[in-house]
């Protein structure tokens, strides 16, 4: 389902196969006319899907990009909800399904050269290939609420470090949909402990994302941004996410950065302690009220990037959003995806030679919190 549009949109699902044997696909949407502009490849996070950027509000970034002729790709990589559930990581999304998805889009288009919009665990994992170097097609990168240093709130931390070993011994995954129906025993006391614990709205799917993935009431919109379409279509739009994945964040949250858990020889040892491998340049994304990960996530991201290459990249802090709303809020059409297009058409630098780095010695150094978040470009 989306967003309105003045004209009908040709779209195709064009499958790939991941590097260790599992099913993926891509989903290229175009409007009446060509496309223009290079392909642009968008990224879900966890637990939902490649339509999570298509809610029913008048104009979805699907839209606005469209327009601005742009060729647009969805990719539903391993931890989304239109495939067979599975324990993932991170580092198999970003090793495995990224890199295949990347490449099956430079195939079908015939192009060198790409762009992606990454959302949440879609943006961390693809952030691990593209510093892993595993994603060189990709030339402009718009990352949002997260990349490689999560910070979350404190009751977030918390539930991470206690509540995860306790729910990861008695299920392998949760679900937000068993808001409407809960199947199982645990997924009925669970249901319950969110039904005592959140009363923002009589939406209960609504209420177990809160209490899923954040600390807020909600967490990862502003109900005042959200039209009652969009609150009601959102029942269908987030399902299964493994405990595995909460126990991999668990571990980069209290480090303090992200960490690769699965010993995958693709991935470095970190992702912090020397420049990116790839001359991609990354627009962050973060919504000053975000109650799912704080937006000194992308301020410490943002500040690390400068590091190794001042003046390259930017950062945008959103007053007024949070996490999700960012692609489905009323007026994310006016206030955000603007901002989006403008950084996926801006002209980037010629790479440099591969070895030429700008000097680094304090990459891995503790990044300090800014006193305030940046201005919103107007």
């Amino acid at each position: 389902m989306s967003g309105a549009r003045s004209e009908p949109y040709v779209e195709r699902t064009v499958p790939f196969a991941t590097s260790d044997g599992r099913a993926g696909n891509v989903i290229n949407v175009r409007g009446a006319k060509p496309p223009s502009r290079p392909p642009v490849l968008l990224v879900h996070g966890a637990g939902v899907r490649a339509n999570i950027f298509r809610a029913p509000v008048q104009t979805t970034l699907v839209d606005h990009l469209v327009a601005r002729g742009h060729d647009v790709w969805l990719e539903n990589w391993r931890a989304s909800i239109d495939l067979p559930p599975n324990e993932w990581t991170l580092d198999r999304a970003a090793v495995h399904d990224h890199p295949a998805a990347v490449r099956t889009v430079v195939r079908e288009t015939g192009t060198d050269e790409i762009n992606a919009v990454i959302h949440c665990q879609g943006s961390t994992s693809f952030m691990m290939s593209a510093v892993a170097g595993l994603v060189p097609e990709v030339r402009t990168i718009v990352a949002n609420a997260v990349t490689l240093h999560p910070v979350v709130p404190g009751l977030s931390r918390a539930k991470l470090n206690v509540a995860v070993p306790l729910i990861g011994a008695v299920t392998p995954y949760v679900s937000p949909r068993w808001g409407i129906k809960a199947p199982t025993l645990v997924a009925k006391a669970l249901t319950a402990l969110v039904k005592l614990t959140h009363h923002e709205c009589d939406n209960t799917v609504c209420r177990w994302v809160s209490f899923t993935y954040g600390s807020g009431f909600p967490a990862l919109w502003r109900h005042e941004h959200l039209n009652d379409a969009t609150h009601e279509w959102l029942k269908g739009e987030f399902a299964d996410v493994p405990m595995s994945f909460f126990r991999q964040m668990a571990r980069c949250v209290r480090a303090g950065h992200l960490v690769a858990v699965d010993g995958l020889r693709e991935l470095p040892e970190s992702f912090v302690a020397r420049p990116p491998e790839t001359d991609a340049r990354f627009a962050l994304f973060a919504g000053a009220l975000n109650r799912c990960f704080l937006a000194e996530s992308q301020t410490r991201t943002h500040a690390f990037l400068e590091r190794a290459r001042p003046g390259y990249h930017t950062l945008h802090v959103l007053p007024t959003y949070g996490h999700l709303d960012v692609f489905m809020g009323r007026h994310a059409a006016r206030d955000v995806f603007p901002l989006i297009a403008a950084e996926l058409e801006r002209p980037t630098e010629r790479p440099r030679p591969r070895g030429v780095q700008v000097p680094n010695a304090s990459l891995a150094a503790p990044i300090a919190s800014p006193t305030a978040p940046p201005k919103v470009p107007s």
